[in-house]
């Protein structure tokens, strides 16, 4: 933990577990992947105990408030322990139905294909 007032945003967000290496934080906040309270954020701008930072990851849009701040990694007990996570949960995954007319029998190959086009195309 770190006893200053503020931090640098891509040290923190490395150091809470977002990305793997302060390199790829650095280059999130530089591609405006990195927003604080609302605002895109560069590498330099620091935070606060507080602070609302959004984070855009490939497996979608996490929301994190500042609780303690860090500058260096350490282990994820530790990591959690630097925000409260406000991401809203995903969505249930909730199948489309896939309907065959009663009594046609088992499908062909070509309607199994087809059948999985439709499961897949949400």
């Amino acid at each position: 933990m770190n006893d200053a007032a503020t931090v640098r945003v891509d040290k923190w967000v490395w150091a809470a577990r977002c990305f793997k290496t302060r390199s790829q934080a650095t280059k999130a906040c530089a591609a405006g992947q990195v927003a604080v309270n609302g605002e895109k954020a560069r590498a330099s701008r620091t935070i606060k105990p507080g602070d609302v930072v959004d984070v855009w990851l490939p497996a979608g849009k996490r929301t994190l408030r500042v609780v303690a701040l860090a500058d260096r990694r350490a282990s994820a007990a530790v990591a959690a322990t630097l925000f409260d996570d406000l991401t809203p949960p995903p969505p249930p995954y909730v199948p489309p139905p896939m309907e065959r007319e009663r009594g046609l029998g088992r499908p062909t190959k070509r309607d199994r294909r087809k059948l999985g086009r439709m499961a897949w195309d949400d």
